[in-house]
């Protein structure tokens, strides 16, 4: 036996794979290998190249990534004692990454053309290059379904980001507004308490405040109508003297004042009193409307809040007895930002269906990608309908939408993991093969139709499990 392939046959049987062969074995596996050593930074394998052939690293340390090429993020790494490569029975059919050297190594190399005479001759090997094989698909199979929920929760934090950002710069902007106002309030208090002015304005002015929004309900106005409104009472108060008269007129007409109401002002008091009664005035109705603006947005950002907590059942056990409607109407919230530019929601809820056990938030994800996917149908525009039912001992849920449909020839495959009709980078294929592997782990069953203008996604699932 050559020196070469004794020494090769010693590291063989170092490696776990090969440690339990027979010297003749090992012998007979190294004789047909191929031994080549590589400096740290040399490329192993260009991604792209024929996957012809098993390897084992001898020493050193592997690495492969993509280069020349974008959508897929798998890295790579093996070391000393890992065998990898193509391996039997394996479909690959190009290496995907480009793969090198960490570290000086040495390979082993395997053409693939020695693999039905190895499998033949030595099959106990057959099992453990097989294992080896499963190890990788499940690797690959976690990290892309890692991937896939990575790129749904940016999906839902985008759109969650967008969506609180609205009423939070409401209040913002209205807690500005407020502090101004209230100075000017403060400093309008001030000049008329100088002026000393009697008891019953006093309390004429009160009661004004008090009652203002009960006797001046507030009305629409078309933006020509405002304009007009906002000219008239700016001109009426220029007429009169007072100071920062355009800038209080549109909050006059916010408020619901006409020049009805200033000319009663006016017959109480006199020209130079009216100007602080006015931005006094002016100043309070703010007021009221800028909490109301902080109450409401306040509430909208509450609103989200406990619809992230319910989506994600945060501080809850993870399986419990659930009600479905809630889960559907706290994933439809978190999708509102891509529903509301084009797509009408129908909700045709069977309220009288039984709480269910199961695990809320992997339901949850079942409804995320089953509505992120007739969103992505329809383009962003057209409509979904979400039906619940009863249907002897389980619960259906469907999703229906009037997009162009699924194409008859994919048909058969879209619950395959991998499978996608998304452009590169948007998608891993692993959305409806995630709705599958969920709904059969609550004994459910998932189900689709479809044709041109109507596909259906229907879940069932069982009551008690």
């Amino acid at each position: 036996m050559p020196t070469q392939t004794t020494d090769l046959t010693q590291q063989l049987a170092a490696i776990p794979v090969f440690s339990d062969m027979s010297a003749e074995d090992l012998g007979w596996l190294a004789a047909r290998m191929e031994v080549a050593h590589y400096a740290a930074g040399d490329v192993i394998v260009a991604e792209g190249s024929p996957a012809d052939r098993l390897f084992v690293i001898l020493e050193g340390e592997v690495a492969g990534k993509r280069e020349h090429s974008t959508g897929d993020p798998r890295t790579f790494s093996a070391r000393a004692g890992q065998v990898t490569g193509m391996l039997p029975f394996s479909r690959l059919t190009h290496f995907p990454l480009t793969v090198r050297a960490m570290t000086p190594v040495t390979n082993a190399y395997l053409h693939v053309s020695h693999f039905p005479e190895m499998l033949q001759r030595l099959p106990e090997i057959g099992p453990k290059l097989v294992g080896i094989l499963a190890d990788r698909i499940r690797e690959t199979t976690r990290s892309s379904q890692q991937r896939e929920k990575l790129m749904a929760l940016g999906k839902l934090s985008a759109g969650l980001a967008h969506e609180l950002n609205n009423p939070a710069s409401a209040v913002r902007n209205a807690a500005v507004n407020l502090k101004q106002t209230v100075a000017a309030l403060r400093t309008a208090s001030l000049h008329l308490d100088k002026r000393a002015i009697p008891q019953e304005q006093r309390v004429f002015l009160a009661r004004l405040q008090c009652d203002w929004s009960s006797n001046h309900p507030l009305v629409a106005l078309d933006s020509l109508d405002r304009s007009d409104r906002e000219e008239d009472l700016g001109t009426w108060l220029e007429g009169r003297g007072i100071e920062n008269a355009r800038q209080l007129a549109p909050d006059l007409v916010d408020a619901g004042c006409d020049l009805a109401t200033l000319r009663d002002l006016s017959q109480r008091f006199d020209n130079q009193t009216l100007g602080d009664v006015v931005t006094l005035l002016t100043a309070s109705f703010t007021i009221n409307r800028l909490v109301e603006g902080i109450v409401s947005g306040t509430s909208k950002i509450g609103q989200l809040v406990r619809a992230i907590k319910q989506y994600s059942y945060m501080d809850q056990s993870p399986e419990q007895e659930i009600d479905i409607h809630e889960g559907l109407e706290s994933t439809l919230l978190m999708f509102h930002y891509r529903l509301k530019y084009g797509i009408s929601v129908e909700r045709q809820y069977d309220r009288s269906i039984p709480r269910i056990c199961a695990h809320g938030g992997e339901l949850n994800q079942v409804w995320t990608n089953l509505i992120d996917n007739a969103i992505d149908a329809m383009n962003g525009h057209g409509e979904l309908v979400v039906r619940t039912a009863a249907e002897f001992g389980r619960v259906l849920v469907e999703f229906r939408d009037n997009g162009p449909g699924i194409p008859p020839e994919i048909q058969d495959r879209i619950f395959e993991p991998f499978f996608t009709t998304k452009p590169v980078g948007e998608g891993t294929g692993l959305g409806l093969d995630t709705v599958y592997r969920i709904v059969e782990q609550h004994h459910g069953e998932v189900r689709f139709e479809s044709q041109p203008g109507r596909t259906s996604f229907q879940v069932r699932l069982p009551v008690s499990r």
